[in-house]
């Protein structure tokens, strides 16, 4: 125990030591908050006002287009060849050309503009017009729009799970799923980076013929499992500390941009009451559809068992580099070069890369017997296990899932290590599965 111990101390000191681990543990934060600060940056940021001239021929759409922060519209008796010389010239925008219209089969809507319009600015101006015709049409039908709206019905449905003692807790499958399938991803993600670096690891030593000094003081199995004991403290690590850093750089992100958006709304609220522009149903709508999405995010996260989503991760997380990783540094032993990995690591990770198909299953149905099943499988439980916790998950299947998850641990570190102890000396052999076969039912 002392061999492997030091072995864990070597493989973690040597990494963590390293400027490139240095480097990247500081650096994805950064690069993570950077991300989400572009796409709050972006998805909050409103686009350049704009002028559009508006001739209508139709008479329909006087007071349709309303000036809001996004558009000024500008309607003009001018023809249509005077007006696209006022937009080659720069005096505006964009041309809104609306002819004599049938309202049974509007037709000849068009828009001019130096360059292409966004989809958005088409988007609204569609839907402007298309919602006065059919007011039109309403109106023309004896029906009044209150009495159609009022025929509208919009049901949200609550979930309530009833607990074994009879109480009530309210759930929410968006911040499950969300939860799910980012804790997942983040263990498929690991395994294969780490998996490889303890593979590459054991094939760099073997070809420096390292490795025969070492083994001269310690057994292969010690050495392989100091190995891979080494680099997921390695990868624990560098994960805690990307938490760490990760939860101050996004505090600072969410408090800046609230900051800034509320500074933001300011001036555009000023900027249009300067210019005397009335805030639009739309925007009104628009804000409050923001608004509860972040309440929506909120109650999302809050039905959610956070605490028994944490200690579970941290077990899926370990529980599943220690399986792979154990059949990694097998690999590594086998071969004498990354490229002649290439044909053992993809059957490897068969199971791990099907976990990741199946989610969409799991998530449709997350007690089903396919999530059952892939969830007790230990080469797939670290994900598919981590999209069902959220959801709930009965205590006893959660507690055989790890004791399977730890059972296979055991068995791929017997496998690896018998594969490990003749391969780790073996150069220039041609490896095939017969090969590995045969050196894992060879007796010392």
């Amino acid at each position: 125990m002392n061999n492997i111990g030091l072995i864990i101390a070597r493989e973690y000191l040597t990494r963590v030591k390293k400027r490139s681990f240095i480097i990247m543990t500081l650096l994805t934060p950064l690069l993570i908050g950077a991300m989400f600060f572009f796409i709050g940056w972006s998805a909050t940021r409103e686009a350049d006002t704009q002028t559009i001239l508006v001739i209508d021929e139709s008479e329909f759409f006087v007071d349709v287009f309303e000036s809001d922060n996004e558009a000024i519209f500008i309607f003009a008796d001018t023809n249509l060849d005077d007006a696209k010389t006022n937009v080659q010239n720069g005096d505006f925008d964009g041309l809104l050309y609306i002819p004599s219209l049938d309202i049974n089969t509007p037709e000849g809507v068009t828009y001019y503009a130096p360059n292409n319009p966004s989809i958005s600015m088409v988007r609204k101006l569609a839907k402007k017009i298309e919602r006065e015709i059919e007011n039109i049409k309403l109106t023309k039908s004896g029906i009044e729009k209150e009495v159609l709206d009022n025929l509208k019905a919009d049901v949200s449905i609550a979930t309530i799970n009833l607990t074994e003692g009879g109480g009530e807790k309210e759930t929410n499958s968006f911040g499950a799923t969300g939860i799910g399938w980012a804790s997942g991803f983040i263990i498929y993600m690991f395994i294969f980076v780490y998996g490889a670096m303890c593979m590459r690891g054991v094939v760099e030593e073997k070809t420096s013929r390292i490795i025969e000094v070492i083994i001269a003081s310690v057994k292969p199995f010690q050495l392989m499992l100091g190995k891979v004991l080494g680099i997921a403290s390695v990868g624990l690590t560098q994960f805690v500390l990307w938490i760490i850093l990760g939860i101050g750089i996004s505090t600072a992100v969410g408090t800046f941009m609230g900051g800034d958006a509320k500074s933001m709304a300011e001036v555009q609220q000023q900027q249009m009451e300067q210019m005397d522009i009335p805030v639009s149903e739309e925007e009104v709508a628009k804000q409050e559809a923001q608004n509860a999405v972040f309440s929506d995010i909120t109650n999302a996260l809050s039905s959610v068992n956070i605490p028994l989503v944490i200690v579970s991760f941290l077990f899926y997380f370990l529980a599943g580099y220690l399986l792979y990783g154990a059949l990694f540094a097998a690999i590594g032993s086998a071969v004498d070069s990354d490229a002649d990995a290439q044909q053992f690591m993809f059957p490897v990770t068969i199971p791990l890369i099907l976990a990741m198909v199946s989610l969409n299953g799991v998530i449709n149905d997350p007690n089903g017997s396919l999530a059952f099943w892939m969830s007790m499988i230990p080469f797939t439980s670290p994900v598919i296990m981590m999209m069902r916790v959220p959801f709930g998950v009965p205590i006893w299947e959660l507690v055989l899932s790890m004791v399977l998850m730890i059972g296979g641990f055991v068995f791929t570190i017997w496998v690896a290590s018998r594969i490990y102890r003749i391969g780790i000396l073996m150069h220039g052999t041609k490896v095939n599965y017969k090969v590995l076969a045969k050196w894992f039912m060879q007796k010392n």
